[in-house]
């Protein structure tokens, strides 16, 4: 037995006209009755089309200032019915009730108003009542009726009605009612997340409609997806799709520079998260040259970013690395050309978009929600440990290390100076070892630590690590502070002419 139903009539109460048309003339085309509501009515009369207002089917006129409209039962009625059951059919009859095919919705622009900074009470009348009801309603009864609740679906209806001359299977209608149901769930999860912003209750509503399969996960054999709005944040200029693990490492990348926004000219190189080369110097040609300098192996297929347009000095010397993605607020006309010149090399201009607020993964059988680290180590911030203070300079790098260590895998250890990364330790067990790895990082790249500062995203629990610094050439340091031991490594400094600051912050990055 055939599940195809023919198009008799339809039910079109929208917003967004852009895209109406056609599917009016068509439906009109192949003689199916057309019910209407307000500006939506006086749309197709206006196009010459008859129309019948919805008010003649309910006998009951749009009241509260158009609040109620669709809500009545002849209305729900039409939509709801199922057309195989003898009981339905009787009562379609006996309360004469019009049999509705299609409903074609599309909600009131709750997001776009929240987004604009619009007043409560226009925000709260952006609530739609009767189209999400008409939606869930005609989505529910797919057996009979197919839902168009969105703008986004007017060209894909108009294809299917065209091509179908209106009989559509069963299946087209439940492809429609699954578009349908993930419409209502994101509008009430959205309408959910404004009004949490002020009553925090402890619950979770994440709904994103931009989703894009990826080629693979962290590894070929595993499945990858990102959901969200990559065009709002990023241009593409040039180069491949971006792998999940590309996405990661821009993830980081951003983040990162975005402590170095409005700064002199700064440029970091990227691996696996964390920063594996970084300067801030007076040009950007210098301040590559000397993120390189960090660590000109693990450059090697890194995510290279710049706080400031790439210009095509600085372009020339990238163009010689292979890399991955480079990412910068703008590229000159000449630097661009040139950066094209390896087919796979990705180009994102970043655009001036806010980043996420929270930061959320999964954990055991659910998931983990936090703030996003939003506090950036200041020099105001900072409290003198020792009786000797750093110097300005010694401030400045300190500041500088902080920036780093913040973005850098727990347990880390970030050397600097002369506002240039030396090196990090990254990800190790204890802080021990992540000093030791990022000393004899620096030393195999023939960096003099003399006079370097070194940062840590957690407090010393023993001096072991300011003794090992001093060793090194370390002459500053800037922790957090907050171990009941925080004085042996105070003392330590004292009696070997070093420098600390606390933060009072702790800047784990698990």
């Amino acid at each position: 037995m055939s599940n195809n139903k023919t198009i008799k009539s339809a039910l079109i109460s929208v917003f967004s006209k852009d895209g109406l048309e056609p599917i009016v003339r068509e439906l009109n085309a192949q003689g199916v009755t057309i019910y209407s509501t307000g500006g939506t009515e006086k749309f197709i009369t206006d196009l010459g089309i008859k129309v019948i207002p919805v008010e003649d089917v309910t006998s009951y006129p749009s009241i509260l200032g158009g609040r109620v409209k669709t809500l009545h039962p002849k209305v729900f009625g039409g939509i709801l019915n199922r057309q195989n059951h003898d009981g339905d059919v009787k009562e379609m009859t006996d309360y004469d009730i019009p049999q509705i095919d299609v409903v074609i919705v599309d909600l009131y622009p709750f997001e776009k108003t929240v987004a604009s900074g619009a007043p409560t009470q226009d925000i709260i009348e952006k609530i739609d009542i009767g189209g999400i009801s008409l939606i869930r309603a005609a989505a529910k009864n797919y057996a009979d009726v197919i839902c168009v609740s969105s703008v986004n679906d007017y060209a894909e209806f108009l294809e299917l009605i065209t091509d179908k001359k209106g009989d559509l299977t069963e299946a087209d209608r439940k492809r429609f009612a699954a578009k349908a149901f993930n419409v209502s769930s994101h509008y009430d999860s959205a309408i959910f997340n404004y009004f949490n912003t002020t009553e925090n209750i402890p619950a979770l509503k994440l709904s994103e409609t931009e989703g894009k399969v990826l080629r693979y996960g962290e590894n070929p054999h595993q499945r990858g997806f990102f959901y969200g709005d990559f065009n709002e944040m990023f241009t593409q200029l040039h180069g491949k799709e971006l792998s999940y693990n590309n996405l990661l490492d821009v993830d980081a990348a951003v983040n990162l520079m975005d402590e170095f926004k409005n700064d002199e000219p700064t440029f970091a190189i990227l691996k696996h998260n964390n920063a594996c080369g970084l300067a801030q110097r007076d040009t950007l040609l210098e301040a590559y040259n000397d993120a390189l300098a960090g660590d000109p192996v693990s450059a090697f297929g890194g995510v290279l970013i710049s706080n400031s347009e790439i210009d095509l000095a600085t372009a020339e010397e990238v163009h010689k690395l292979f890399c991955e993605v480079v990412i910068a607020p703008a590229f000159s006309t000449e630097a661009e050309a040139l950066l094209k010149g390896k087919k796979n090399r990705i180009l994102l201009v970043l655009k001036d978009a806010e980043l996420a607020q929270t930061t959320v993964r999964t954990c055991l059988n659910g998931v983990l929600v936090q703030d996003r680290n939003t506090i950036t180590d200041k020099k105001e911030n900072t409290t003198k440990a020792t009786e000797k203070a750093p110097t300005d300079a010694e401030l400045d790098d300190l500041i500088f290390a902080s920036k780093i260590c913040k973005h850098t895998k727990s347990n880390t250890i970030v050397l600097v100076k002369n506002k240039q990364l030396c090196a990090s330790g990254t990800g190790q067990t204890s802080r021990v070892d992540a000093l030791n790895q990022a000393i004899h990082k620096a030393q195999s790249f023939k960096f003099d630590l003399q006079g370097s500062v070194m940062a840590s995203d957690a407090f010393f629990p023993f001096p072991d690590c300011v003794e090992i610094a001093k060793h090194a050439g370390v002459t500053a340091v800037i922790q957090p502070g907050g171990s009941i031991k925080d004085q042996l490594s105070i003392d330590y400094c004292n009696d070997n002419n070093v420098s600390m600051v606390f933060t009072g912050t702790r800047h784990f990055k698990h």
